[in-house]
């Protein structure tokens, strides 16, 4: 093999960017790829409301299970609460469909910078590259496949959960306590201005997040809140100095069944 032909094949796969390295090899593999061809805006299935809380021990991230399009629910069981690496997550809005590509391509972005430079990118290392990602979506963006992400996380240097919320041209913008993102997100966030709490137990964080959630169903036609007939509730994870995990669906659907009895007490469903 001639040292030309060599060097297109070995060229400098050892860049720490997996998107800077798909982008130069394969653009039309790129999640925000047009193909070069303007389009008209398109009805998508778009994932609607994600929050993300501080708790004591780090973030509570969760979001509820429906996607519609247009007046339509197009589907009741999307996951919007993607592991990015051990020790963060994101929760994505928007358009579903490059939304999930974007969670994907920003897990592998971390697989790969680790590899490549044998050590984790900082939190705010991480945040930066997710708001460089969305930047890049920007033409899809204007078409009407807008993506608005909440990232979150564990900074095992300040020892404390962090979360960060985006706008669509990739805007990185901290948050201290709580936000929330999609069509339910006013109501999410004006439902966590009342609930949360500075230094929040694991549990009383995760009824304040499901409060929120089912808060923001019963004022948003596009959130979904607890299905209690197909068995269908909020996904939610929580980042600590542990790691990413899971909250099991029976611990939440059993919270969820208490919050509903509590408001069916009151009487005014608040």
């Amino acid at each position: 093999m001639n040292d030309e032909r060599w060097q297109y094949l070995f060229r400098n796969y050892a860049d720490s960017s997996f998107v800077e390295l798909l982008r130069r090899d394969t653009p039309h593999l790129m999640p925000s790829s047009t193909g070069g061809a303007a389009a008209a805006p398109i009805e998508v299935p778009h994932g609607t409301t994600v929050l993300a809380v501080r708790f004591r021990d780090g973030v509570i991230m969760a979001g509820d299970r429906q996607a519609t399009a247009g007046y339509q629910v197009a589907s009741r069981r999307i996951d919007k609460v993607f592991k990015s690496d051990d020790l963060s997550g994101v929760g994505i809005a928007g358009a579903a469909g490059p939304a999930m590509e974007m969670a994907k391509l920003f897990q592998t972005e971390l697989e790969h910078y680790e590899k490549v430079e044998g050590d984790n990118l900082s939190l705010e290392g991480k945040a930066n590259k997710l708001g460089q990602m969305i930047r890049m979506n920007l033409q899809a963006a204007m078409m009407g496949l807008a993506v608005v992400p909440i990232f979150a996380g564990f900074d095992e240097k300040a020892g404390v959960g962090r979360l960060f919320k985006y706008d669509i041209t990739g805007g990185r913008y901290e948050e201290t306590n709580y936000d929330a993102q999609g069509s339910g997100s006013k109501d999410a966030r004006d439902s966590l201005k009342k609930l949360w709490k500075r230094d929040m137990g694991r549990d009383e964080a995760l009824r304040v997040t499901l409060e929120a959630l089912i808060d923001a169903a019963d004022e948003d036609v596009g959130t979904g809140g607890p299905d209690l007939v197909r068995g269908i509730f909020p996904t939610v994870k929580t980042i600590t100095r542990s790691g990413f995990g899971e909250v099991l669906e029976d611990e939440v659907r059993r919270m969820c069944e208490q919050i509903l009895e509590d408001r069916t007490r009151t009487g005014n469903g608040g």
